[in-house]
């Protein structure tokens, strides 16, 4: 199936913040945005809400620590108890070190597979950018044509009023 594709290339960051908030205000849909480096601001302007990595991250982590402390304490308590020197088995503050390292292991692990899922950013995928000089010094915004009331006369010159300086109609598939 094709969907049609509108593409408007830009120089700098502040056009391309402008016409973001243009299209949002027009009700238009946002495919994507390309640029050669992080903008900041352009997550709100486009209207991304915040991500859920950080939570992830944080569940993945006590989800280690507490899986960790739980084998350590069956291991050296319940399933195989040694006496070692007259310490405690069930002594929580020997378990602090190693529990540290695994819940850092879960979280950091645990969020690089979370982003490649959430994100369609896997290794050994091919990388697809609209424009040649996007990964350099241009910045391209491309919009999706839904339905009849997209119009492209009226989003050309949104988009030239942002100074953009390639504007372009093309038919992908998905």
């Amino acid at each position: 199936m094709n969907r049609r594709i509108f593409m408007s290339v830009h120089e700098c960051e502040e056009d391309l913040l402008g016409v973001v908030k243009a299209v949002r205000q027009q009700g238009l849909k946002i495919v994507d945005i390309y640029t050669p480096y992080p903008v900041h601001g352009l997550d709100r302007a486009a209207g991304f809400g915040p991500s859920r990595l950080p939570w992830i991250c944080f569940v993945l982590g006590l989800l280690g620590a507490g899986l960790k402390v739980w084998f350590e304490f069956w291991t050296t308590a319940q399933d195989w108890p040694i006496n070692v020197g007259g310490k405690p088995w069930d002594s929580l503050p020997a378990f602090i070190p190693v529990t540290f390292e695994v819940m850092v292991l879960f979280a950091g692990v645990g969020t690089v597979i979370a982003l490649f899922i959430a994100t369609p950013l896997y290794p050994g995928k091919k990388a697809v950018t609209p424009f040649a000089r996007t990964t350099d010094d241009r910045f391209a915004l491309l919009l999706e044509e839904e339905d009849a009331t997209f119009d492209p006369d009226q989003v050309r010159m949104l988009c030239e009023r942002y100074n953009a300086v390639r504007v372009e109609e093309r038919e992908e598939k998905y």
